[in-house]
């Protein structure tokens, strides 16, 4: 097979070239962008290309499939050629969904906690040596890609996003996977540039219900009332078993979360009820794949989490410092309170950054009222030329004051100032959060680290 892959640069689509490669599929691909990490990895698997642009000339008839990026553009000359030719052009979810059409399917959808709980499916998976292909939307402690796809694995679990599927196929990524077993974790609006209103966003889980195959397995959590109507209603005629989960027995302990099963304390290496909901969410999974609890509880206690997902950057005996992807108003309300329960007796210091469409649209700020509630001191940084590149109307300070409805909160547009602020307070006995789908326009949260004022 040749395959090529038009913004082979990305994040998703460089691991999937990687993934195809590793299949002994003939690879190329073009972009107009390749960063670090993508240009080391295509480098040494051999499958870089020679020059940064877009070659149409490089699309032959000879090419058996053409996997269209996300940020690809329409009017893409490669994609144009490719049109002209007749090729078959796949989405990145359409051709996962042709490489694993004849695999049980399991699809982890929902607002937040996708890339947690497939990351917890796999490593329980990988711990038992329980061959699957896989897409997730991080990496893995143990998994040398974020996409793996073989002819033999019999089981494929994936990472469902409701994103857009590619420039020229508006569905959200997640309707094409038509799984066996579906996870939905939550609902929480998000993506506001392609759903405008909640009533559009929520009808796209209404649908991925609708699209699970017939006398399939939809496993929520019940803990979310908006989700918890829709999977009651939706899927009638697909004749779907339905298991609801919440949030397991447990006890913290000298910063330690023990789940408490059978009279028995397992003890994690997570925490925060987010994940203990997600850790349940996957045991169903693992369940309905064949695993016992008990195989399920063996397995999950060396599960550190996934990459930027409460991933710990620095810990002493007084100070710890996490980084969390949490940058939706659901994800930051999460993270807050689960490193406020497990550091009770500590100062929570949580740092956001608006990045996203969503988080710097003053229509949709609002959203953030009480988002950081939980945090003992609450600081958001926002950089205007970002606002700027994305098109947008300004915001001010006072306007996300505001809406997040915090008095006290910092605010902050520069990322040097941000910096000097922590490096000048006191953090003995105190919890560092630092949470963006970014990355605070470069700070290396390593060696910031090193440089805080421990004592």
């Amino acid at each position: 097979m040749r395959v090529h892959l038009i913004a082979i640069g990305g994040s998703a689509m460089h691991n999937m070239a990687l993934a195809l490669h590793e299949k002994g599929f003939t690879v190329s691909g073009s972009d107009d962008e390749i960063n670090e990490p993508s240009k080391s990895r295509l480098q040494k698997a051999g499958i870089l290309p020679p020059e940064i642009g877009w070659f149409p000339s490089k699309i032959t008839s000879e090419i058996d499939a053409v996997i269209l990026g996300m940020h690809a553009r329409e009017d893409n000359p490669e994609l144009i050629r490719a049109k002209e030719l007749g090729l078959k052009v796949y989405s990145y979810p359409e051709y996962i969904f042709e490489a694993t059409k004849n695999k049980t399917r399991v699809v982890v959808g929902g607002s937040h906690g996708k890339t947690t709980i497939t990351a917890m499916i796999l490593h329980v998976l990988n711990f038992h040596h329980l061959d699957a292909d896989y897409l997730v939307g991080a990496q893995l402690e143990g998994f040398n890609t974020m996409v793996k796809l073989t002819n033999d694995a019999p089981i494929a679990v994936l990472e469902g996003d409701e994103y857009l599927a590619s420039p020229i196929d508006r569905r959200p990524k997640f309707h094409l996977y038509r799984p066996h077993i579906a996870v939905l974790s939550g609902i929480a609006w998000d993506h506001i540039n392609v759903f405008p209103t909640f009533e559009i966003y929520i009808n796209q889980f209404e649908q991925f219900i609708d699209l699970i195959e017939p006398n399939g397995t939809l496993i929520f959590c019940e803990e979310d009332k908006d989700l918890k109507q829709i999977a009651g209603h939706s899927g009638i005629k697909n004749k779907l078993k339905k298991l609801p989960y919440s949030i397991p027995t447990h006890h913290i302990q000298n910063g330690t979360t023990y789940l408490i099963e059978k009279g028995q304390e397992i003890p994690l290496q997570i925490f925060g009820n987010h994940n203990l909901m997600n850790l349940n969410g996957a045991r169903l999974v693992c369940n309905t794949l064949g695993l016992s609890d008990a195989q399920f509880y063996d397995a999950i206690q060396t599960f550190k989490g996934a990459a930027k997902r409460l991933e710990l950057v620095a810990k002493t005996d007084n100070f710890a410092f996490y980084k969390d992807f949490a940058h939706s108003p659901s994800k930051l309300k999460a993270t807050t309170q689960a490193t406020k329960q497990q550091f009770n007796n500590r100062t929570i210091i949580a740092c956001m950054e608006l990045h996203t469409f969503s988080s710097l649209n003053e229509n949709f700020l609002s959203e953030y009222n009480g988002a950081m509630n939980d945090a003992d001191e609450a600081i958001v940084y926002f950089n205007p030329q970002t606002i700027a590149h994305k098109k947008l109307k300004p915001i001010t300070e006072t306007q996300i004051s505001k809406y997040f409805n915090r008095n006290d909160l910092k605010i902050f547009t520069d990322s040097t100032a941000l910096i000097n602020y922590l490096k000048s307070k006191s953090l003995r006995n105190h919890v560092l959060l630092m949470m963006s789908s970014g990355n605070f326009d470069c700070i290396d949260f390593n060696t910031l680290s090193m440089e805080l004022n421990l004592n």
